[in-house]
């Protein structure tokens, strides 16, 4: 199985790369997104060390459960050869009703068929009111006409 773009990346694939990432997540589908990884992927996210895809698509499957209407921007911050490191904000619902922005930065590594190895994700994220929200589109697919994190000031 072979995930395009593939390494080595240049500044276009690696756009499309943090693009089609962004799509997957957005579309919460745990297990669709659990192929963008290699079998033996390694996680770090927080206090949380997945490895493989069947952690990864548990790992999802609860992140999505609690993390209601959410919606991700990732936004291309450096890339290498076969790296990228990618800066995003993502908000969310609790059950309660209240609403959270977070920030974050990930370091990747891909395979030659473009899978992703390793993941390291830093994130920090706090409660904001409804009027402070920021991500206003339908569930699913950032339209290509709102705007990123540079856009939104964040």
């Amino acid at each position: 199985m072979s995930r395009p773009p593939l390494p080595p990346f240049t500044r276009d694939s690696a756009i499309e790369k943090v693009r089609l990432a962004e799509d997957g997540w957005n579309s919460r589908d745990a297990a669709k997104v659990s192929l963008a990884y290699t079998p033996d992927t390694v996680w770090r996210n927080r206090a949380e060390f997945p490895r493989g895809r069947a952690e990864v698509e548990a790992f999802l499957t609860r992140k999505w459960n609690r993390e209601l209407d959410y919606r991700l921007i990732k936004e291309l911050w450096a890339f290498t050869e076969n790296r990228i490191a990618v800066r995003y904000a993502y908000e969310y619902r609790d059950d309660s009703g209240q609403w959270h922005r977070a920030y974050g930065n990930e370091n990747w590594e891909f395979a030659p068929d473009g899978l992703m190895h390793y993941r390291h994700a830093s994130i920090n994220e706090h409660p904001i009111a409804e009027s402070e929200r920021k991500f206003h589109w339908p569930l699913g697919r950032r339209p290509d006409d709102h705007p990123g994190l540079s856009q939104l000031g964040l």
